[in-house]
């Protein structure tokens, strides 16, 4: 709350407590510079001319803005820390990306630490703000103006690409592709393989409403497999749309009960695959016998419904090592380029 103070006849105001935090912008502004400038100076891995960073640094000083990246513009040094950010950070398959990240990291002096993205500015702000020496990304959902924005900070960025993105992007960051799209053009070709042909897709949920479209791998692996295989396909193949998995059980029985084709399916993950098995097997269809079933991602879980779910699986130590070595390089200056890495379908008995 501001305080009224009386001087004479007059009142002024006094400066709020609460005053909102500088940002980039304001210091870009202050120093008459770009955005892209004030973070080459305050991450320190780009040449800045001298004139240029040393109002950089006085509009930071001025305007009081992000103490931490201060103190490592100044002194040059690496904080150890690398951020990962996913859509979920409570499925399996980031923890235990993560676990296979860890060791390697902390050999070469780093800690890695997971959040969930958020699309908003204040996120960004937040990341930014951040002594992180390297981000990685596996988001569907985080729009494409804040992963440029998290890109243009000048901290090497590392894409798990589990989605398209707009050239701009994808020439300043590091990017490894982990085979999802070509996983799920195989499992809709071993399902075509075993004779079925009213194959279903079961979607991400999503509190917000999202759908996911041709950018979002996935989802373009299952509909070019359909397509190139001349698979009946249509928006009735698709279960998406519900915010939770709750919902999009209720949802699913409802369709089979009233009558829908099937006799195939892939879940997006094994956690939604596993939800559809249950939604079958309530509604009196036999797995394998009547529909073949297949997840992603290779969960525990995978081993543990009846049938055993036949997964496809990403290798994670692999994904984990190019990760790292991306950003070795990325911290040397070098450019950031590209890693494909190959999926495996693990055989159970849903198939």
């Amino acid at each position: 709350m501001r305080r009224c103070h009386r001087t004479g006849g007059a009142f002024f105001m006094a400066p709020s407590t609460l005053r909102k935090p500088a940002t980039r912008k304001d210091v870009a502004r202050l120093a008459g510079v770009s955005e892209t400038v004030v973070s080459y100076v305050l991450n320190n891995n780009r040449y800045v001319a001298q004139d240029k960073r040393e109002r950089v640094l006085q509009a930071v000083k001025q305007l009081q803005y992000r103490p931490n990246n201060i103190a490592r513009a100044l002194r040059g040094k690496r904080s150890g820390h690398i951020l990962f950010i996913a859509d979920n950070i409570a499925d399996e398959h980031f923890g235990r990306i993560i676990r296979e990240m860890e060791q390697l990291a902390y050999d070469r002096g780093y800690l890695i630490s997971l959040t969930a993205s958020r699309n908003d500015p204040d996120f960004v702000s937040q990341v930014n703000s951040r002594q992180v020496d390297g981000i990685v990304i596996s988001s569907v959902s985080l729009e494409e103006r804040y992963v440029l924005e998290l890109v243009d900070s000048g901290v090497p960025v590392v894409l798990l690409m589990n989605r398209e993105y707009s050239p701009l992007i994808d020439a300043r960051a590091g990017r490894v592709y982990t085979g999802i799209q070509r996983g799920m053009e195989e499992a809709v070709r071993l399902l075509h393989e075993r004779g079925r042909r009213s194959i279903v897709y079961v979607d991400r949920v999503s509190r917000r409403g999202h759908f996911s479209s041709m950018d979002d791998m996935r989802y373009n692996g299952f509909c070019t497999e359909m397509q190139r295989s001349g698979l009946p396909f249509s928006a009735e193949n698709i279960v998406t749309g519900y915010p939770d998995e709750e919902a999009l059980f209720e949802g699913l029985c409802s369709r089979l009960r009233l009558g829908m084709k099937i006799d195939g399916l892939v879940g997006r993950n094994d956690n939604l695959a596993c939800l559809a098995l249950s939604a079958l097997q309530q509604c009196g269809f036999s797995v394998p016998g009547d529909v073949s079933v297949i997840g992603f991602n290779n969960a525990r879980i995978a081993a543990c419904t009846q049938p055993g779910l036949t997964s496809v699986e990403i290798d994670r130590p692999a994904v984990a090592r190019a990760i790292l070595e991306m950003l070795d390089r990325m911290f040397e200056g070098q450019a950031p380029g590209k890693v494909r890495i190959d999926t495996r379908i693990v055989h159970r008995g849903s198939v």
